[in-house]
């Protein structure tokens, strides 16, 4: 059974910093394209920063670039989103997914994913 479960959220005031860990369990995730997503109220869910799994090459949204950086490590089974200048925008609820269900498409951050995980809290302060 595979699983994701992410760690790290909390609150913070602005221009403070945040790392969001998602430890995967149950299969290996070398070949797994991965992302973060963020779900901020009244707003639809949207890619925050993704990597594919051709190439290594990562994606982010124009609204966390230079800020927001995306990593995975393979031998620990775990993606990571470190979070730096953080805005109050950036409140919401941010889940991690990997493994690319269809095969359209260039950017990380638009595939569909097989496995989520749960989600984890991000307040941020003004």
């Amino acid at each position: 059974q595979v699983q994701l479960v992410e760690s790290g959220g909390g609150s913070v005031q602005a221009g403070g910093s945040l790392r969001l860990s998602c430890a995967v369990s149950g299969t290996p995730i070398n070949s797994w394209s991965v992302a973060w997503f963020r779900q901020i109220p009244g707003k639809e869910r949207e890619g925050v920063a993704g990597i594919d799994s051709r190439g290594g090459t990562t994606t982010y949204a124009d609204a966390v670039k230079g800020r927001f950086t995306i990593s995975k490590d393979n031998a620990k089974r775990t993606l990571y989103l470190q979070m730096n200048t953080l805005k109050p925008e950036d409140t919401g609820i941010y889940y991690c997914a990997g493994f690319r269900r269809s095969s359209a498409g260039t950017n990380p951050t638009n595939y569909e994913y097989q496995y989520w995980g749960q989600g984890t809290q991000v307040t941020v302060s003004s």
